[in-house]
């Protein structure tokens, strides 16, 4: 019997591909026999991540990327077509947030600071959307393919402080769902992670001693698992929307949260 897990040969684009939850996607599927497209901004931590990969065996190159800029993304398209011949799978693993789209706990949302709004939704929505209209291009042209985004529990429901990001996680929710309509394709769900400890939520989550803050002791608080996910926890659910097993699955949102969003009291 075929095995339906079985992605040996195909060509993944990750992008954000060097950060933390990026990085164990990465490495986990080019263990699984895919040739991996690392593309991200850090060209230090995408070419050490290349090399840990094929240290390993696996198949990788990296490209320096900007998810905001559609030349540079058309450029790599066309790196990846000459040195796989396809695209099979995109990982939209890029985004963040920042400070001023963040409201501190002394602030309301009227000092909200518009600059920093608009720039979170650039990052994660646009930077969702523009990858998705390069790459999507050399799919279609094969009726075939797979594009996984990254959602967030905020697009759930909204959590306090996180307004840009939230604002930016619900809109790439909504526009899975839409694609997943609009295109003849494969188009797998969103991935709607629990909470993770990353570069972008440090500040957030933990104070200068690498102890809990206040916040993160009431998320915690909230999700029945007692605890905060760790990347490894996504690859299984990763893997099978990339895989043939989920080749009826479209336009739905996978949720890994430990119970999270199924927990009330």
């Amino acid at each position: 019997m075929k095995n339906l897990f079985d992605i040996r040969g195909r060509v993944v684009v990750v992008t954000g591909g060097a950060g933390i939850l990026g990085r164990s996607i990465c490495v986990y599927l080019a263990g699984q026999g895919a040739c991996v497209a690392v593309l991200d901004r850090d060209e230090k931590a995408g070419e050490a991540l290349v090399g840990e990969i094929r240290a390993a065996g696996g198949d990788a190159l990296f490209f320096a990327t900007d998810v905001l800029n559609r030349e540079v993304l058309v450029s790599n398209r066309e790196a990846i077509l000459g040195a796989w011949g396809q695209i099979d799978i995109l990982l939209n693993a890029a985004g963040g947030n920042m400070g001023g789209a963040t409201i501190a706990p002394d602030k309301s949302f009227l000092d909200l600071e518009i600059e920093a709004f608009r720039k979170v939704v650039d990052l994660n929505l646009f930077g969702t959307v523009l990858p998705t209209t390069v790459f999507g291009e050399a799919m279609t042209a094969r009726r075939k393919g797979v594009i996984v985004n990254f959602c967030s529990e905020s697009a759930l429901r909204p959590l306090t402080r996180v307004v840009g990001y939230g604002a930016a996680k619900a809109a790439i929710a909504n526009y899975t769902k839409y694609m997943a309509a609009e295109l003849a394709m494969k188009f797998s769900p969103a991935i709607v992670p629990g909470f993770l400890l990353t570069n972008q939520n440090r500040a957030l989550l933990t104070n200068e001693d690498g102890s809990y803050t206040d916040r993160a002791r009431t998320i915690i608080a909230h999700t029945p698992a007692g605890r905060f996910a760790e990347p490894e926890e996504l690859l299984g659910t990763i893997h099978y929307l990339v895989s043939d097993a989920s080749s009826f699955v479209t336009g739905a949102l996978a949720v890994v949260d430990g119970g999270f969003d199924a927990f009330s009291i």
